[in-house]
């Protein structure tokens, strides 16, 4: 994770917690595994995949006016056909746009979380704070997913959620 000179938001911290959650929840899966297709979901190298995308377009790509990783979207955004990338291509993707992310996150303050992110100089409809939470939310349904995917499989002694929360707790 960046260091950040600011006390991170609580949205922040929040969202740091639910990748937490997210990272734990995969702790342990081989790559074939993560690429097998319980159909209708998606493996869960897709997955890993897809929440890094939303992060991409949200926090390098909007917000920092960057792309660090071309052709993402058309492999794991959202209505792109069914794919099962590797899973050690998806997690260091992951890693290098989350932390990308938090180059941004990590500054916002108040009034930052209600401002808008614009695409095509068109605000969005949602402010930088209900982004956060749209993404909060999206790691949490996805944590799901993965973690029924792996009970699907016959993965044993799979992590209790939510776990640690004092690492995140309200102040």
């Amino acid at each position: 994770m960046v260091e950040s000179p600011y006390n991170p938001h609580p949205l922040v911290i929040q969202l740091h917690f639910s990748r937490s959650e997210f990272y734990r929840c995969l702790e342990g899966v081989n790559h074939e595994d993560a690429q097998k297709r319980l159909q209708p979901m998606n493996c869960i190298s897709w997955i890993i995949g897809h929440l890094a995308n939303q992060e991409h377009r949200y926090w390098v790509e909007l917000a920092q006016g960057k792309s660090l990783v071309h052709g993402l979207n058309e492999l794991v955004g959202y209505g792109s056909p069914p794919s099962t990338p590797p899973l050690a291509e998806m997690w260091d993707i992951w890693g290098k746009i989350t932390e990308a992310a938090d180059v941004y996150l990590l500054q916002l303050d108040p009034a930052g979380l209600k401002s808008f992110l614009e695409r095509d100089g068109t605000p969005l409809k949602e402010n930088i704070g209900t982004l956060i939470q749209r993404n909060i939310y999206h790691y949490w349904f996805h944590t799901g997913e993965a973690h029924a995917v792996r009970q699907m499989l016959g993965h044993k002694n799979l992590p209790q959620f939510v776990g640690d929360i004092s690492r995140a707790s309200y102040k």
